[in-house]
């Protein structure tokens, strides 16, 4: 499990955020979670493969 949170952890958190958004919002919320994690990982992709600029000055 990422940083260590076990089984009942994880439901503490689904359930806290149920409290907070309710059934409806939570679909909407995973949604936009996975959207910014899936363009961060893009983003340091393209960081990490972009080729090194010399300096010719």
């Amino acid at each position: 499990m990422p940083m260590n949170i076990g089984a009942g952890g994880l439901i503490l958190i689904l359930l806290v955020a149920l409290l907070m958004f309710g059934p409806s919002k939570l679909p909407q919320l995973g949604r936009a979670i996975g959207t910014t994690i899936r363009e961060f990982r893009q983003g340091t992709k393209e960081l990490l493969n972009e080729p090194k600029e010399t300096n010719k000055e």
